[in-house]
């Protein structure tokens, strides 16, 4: 009796295995923190909240879109993903799912992801994200990724798409505001990439990966991540000048966090340059923080 009542909760825990290993091939964390820009994009081209209907369809297929060029970014990577400390207990490398189940995951999630879009959102909406996960698990992963020190730029326009996909949901259509904010996201990832990418510089040079870090040395690496958050900055500012349903509440506060994310930069080049511990997963915890309170005052600013 007591083996047969074991067996549901074993059944139980083995099928929450396998969901879990399956969602750990959309990468969450990276899928949360792209969703983070679609909300906001949101309201701003609605110049307040669109309908929750609108909302859910674009944030679940901009999830799954997402996803799936996560997902793809597995099933191509497992061979250096097992070089890797970081990367070797996912789920392919660790033998949880095979290449084959994944690139079917894969796909999968990419028909529904564009299947939703496209009925409950608008054509501009659905192409931005097809081009997304064409841009991100084909050109960025199978093409740049292993051949030029420029990946990250490259990669960078795919993870700032979200928030085009979100205008475009609510106008069928882009303006310029949409491009300032693409302009900051996309600017603001290579600080935030460079970053995680010094603090395992040994894997990826294990793996055979030109992350500038690798071919480049620390101090190179940190004056162009200032550069990049002053671009940052930049764009911020741009953004808060030229979108009528931002007002100087957003000025303040954009200006405030931009004026954050170059101070810290700044502290990691000094860091680099005095040979001290450089800490650059401070930065990149600085970045996360950063695109979330953005994104927050711009909510707040557009229903204020």
């Amino acid at each position: 009796m007591t083996a047969l009542s074991e067996r549901p909760a074993v059944s139980a825990r083995r099928l929450s295995g396998v969901v879990g290993s399956y969602v750990a091939l959309t990468k969450p964390k990276l899928v949360e923190l792209l969703l983070v820009t679609t909300l906001p994009a949101m309201m701003m081209a609605a110049d307040g909240w669109p309908s929750w209907q609108l909302v859910g369809a674009t944030m679940v297929g901009g999830m799954f879109a997402a996803g799936a060029a996560n997902t793809f970014n597995c099933w191509y990577d497992r061979d250096i993903d097992r070089l890797m400390s970081r990367t070797r207990d996912r789920p392919i490398p660790s033998g949880a799912v095979s290449p084959r189940a994944a690139l079917a995951f894969g796909l999968v999630l990419a028909a529904a992801s564009l299947t939703l879009l496209w009925v409950a959102t608008t054509p501009l909406a659905t192409a931005l994200a097809a081009v997304a996960i064409l841009a991100y698990s084909v050109v960025y992963t199978m093409v740049l990724k292993r051949r030029t020190r420029h990946n990250t730029v490259f990669g960078a326009f795919p993870g700032a798409a979200p928030v085009l996909i979100g205008w475009a949901a609510v106008t069928g259509s882009l303006d310029w505001p949409a491009v300032a904010f693409f302009a900051v996201v996309f600017c603001w990832q290579m600080p935030h990439f460079w970053a995680l990418a010094s603090r395992y510089r040994e894997d990826y040079a294990r793996a055979g990966v030109p992350m500038l870090s690798v071919v480049a040395g620390p101090a190179s690496v940190g004056r162009q991540s200032v550069a990049w958050a002053w671009a940052t900055l930049g764009a911020t500012l741009l953004m808060g000048s030229i979108t009528p349903v931002l007002n100087w509440a957003f000025a303040i506060g954009g200006g405030l966090l931009g004026a954050w994310y170059v101070a810290e930069s700044h502290q990691w080049l000094t860091r680099i340059r005095n040979a001290v511990p450089d800490r650059p997963m401070r930065l990149f915890s600085v970045s996360i923080t950063h695109m979330t309170l953005l994104s927050i005052a711009i909510a707040i600013d557009v229903l204020v």
